[in-house]
This record gives C-alpha cells, sequence and structure tokens, in this order.
C-alpha cells in the first residue's frame, strides 16, 4: 500500500472592498498594533480611509503586511528597506505582466 502524504490548504478570498482596522490586520498578521501603524506611517500601507486613529485598510493592505512582516523578520530590513524592496517586488510582477510572463 502507498502511502501518500496530503496537504491541506487553508485559506480565504480576501475582497478588494473588504476594509480591515489596524486591530483587525494585526490579528490577520500575527502582530500588533503599533507595527502596523508604523508600517502605515511608512506609507508601505495606505489607509483606505479615516483619520489616523480610525484608519480602515483595503485587502491589498493584508498581503502588503504579510509581505512587509515577513522582510522584517528574515531579512531583519528597517522600515525605509522594507518600503524599498515591495515598491521593486511591484514594479518587477508589473514589468512581468506587461511582456506576459505572469497569468
Amino acid at each position: 500500500m502507498i502511502s501518500r502524504d496530503l496537504e491541506v490548504l487553508i485559506g480565504s478570498i480576501v475582497e478588494c472592498d473588504t476594509t480591515y482596522s489596524a486591530e483587525e490586520l494585526g490579528r490577520l498578521c500575527a502582530a500588533d498594533v503599533a507595527r502596523i501603524l508604523e508600517l502605515a506611517e511608512e506609507g508601505i500601507l495606505p489607509p483606505a480611509r479615516g483619520a489616523v486613529r480610525e484608519w480602515r485598510f483595503g485587502g491589498e493592505a493584508l498581503r502588503r503586511a504579510r509581505i512587509a512582516l515577513r522582510l522584517q523578520r528574515d531579512l531583519e530590513l528597517n522600515l525605509a528597506g522594507v518600503a524599498l524592496a515591495i515598491d521593486l517586488l511591484e514594479e518587477i510582477a508589473a514589468l512581468r505582466r506587461r511582456l506576459g510572463l505572469e497569468a
């Protein structure tokens, strides 16, 4: 009998019009609110709407926050380095889409 290991991926679909508070975003990224606010103040996570203490973040912010936190953790980048790295990664992805190299 052949034994196969099954991997189960669990995820959720995040819609573009979904918004999160800084607290919700922190919980989804396993980060404290202060880290999320630092990312927003650096311009890494542009708030969708609201005053500073009531910022709401769109679905794209969830993806960017996870990438930013991973870059900080794995590569020990400071906030300016994280912002630059994310901008460059997004530019590469846009160029690949234009060249038809990504679906």
